[in-house]
């Protein structure tokens, strides 16, 4: 299963490689988690919508309304709205929250379009990955297992305290927190910190 879910990986992300592909936008149902429920942020909404595209369960949820105004912002509404698929690790607003103050309000501006472009991006990966795919493809990896994204960069994903922790290539860590939201174009798996590419 392992050894298809990386083969599946490398050949879905080289048809997807000149797509401007685009980022998570995402949204939650009651799903199973990486980690013990009470990781789950208290106040997220649930709704099953998987008859709905990603960008369309994304904006039927408050607490994404951060990662809609950036997929606005870098123009990717049409590409998340494409047939894909996409596996995308979208940041809750208090994700973005995180960041140092006035870093959301610069990205959205339009001559940052390109770096917000590359970041949003970097949340997507080419197929669709469910959690119990990526954690056998972690424990088959030697505890590392090495994610190529649409932007071209790589996370790491790991495992620590029963939790799936995604490394950026700077170094900074975030946590899944909710796994295998459908939608109708792809699977969303939550993180609670947005994570950078080079």
């Amino acid at each position: 299963m392992c050894g298809t879910f990386v083969s599946n990986l490398k050949t879905n992300t080289m048809q997807f490689k000149n797509l401007i592909p685009a980022i998570l936008v995402a949204l939650f149902i009651s799903a199973p988690t990486f980690a013990n429920d009470n990781t789950n942020p208290k106040d997220t909404k649930v709704t099953v919508t998987e008859d709905k595209t990603i960008v369309g369960v994304a904006a039927g949820n408050d607490n994404f309304s951060t990662l809609v105004a950036a997929v606005k912002a870098a123009g990717l509404v049409d590409v998340l709205n494409g047939n894909g698929p996409f596996t995308v690790f979208a940041p809750v607003n208090a994700a973005f929250d995180k960041l140092p103050d006035g870093t959301v309000g610069n990205l959205l501006k339009p001559e940052n379009k390109n770096l917000l472009t590359a970041i949003l991006t970097y949340h997507v990966v080419a197929g669709k990955f469910n959690a119990k795919e990526v954690v056998k493809a972690i424990k088959a990896n030697n505890g590392k297992f090495v994610i190529k994204t649409v932007q071209g960069g790589e996370l790491t994903a790991s495992m620590s305290k029963g939790n799936v922790i995604l490394t950026d290539a700077k170094g900074n860590t975030s946590k899944v927190i909710i796994t295998d939201v459908k939608a109708s174009n792809g699977i969303v798996h939550a993180i609670d910190s947005v994570v950078m590419p080079k």
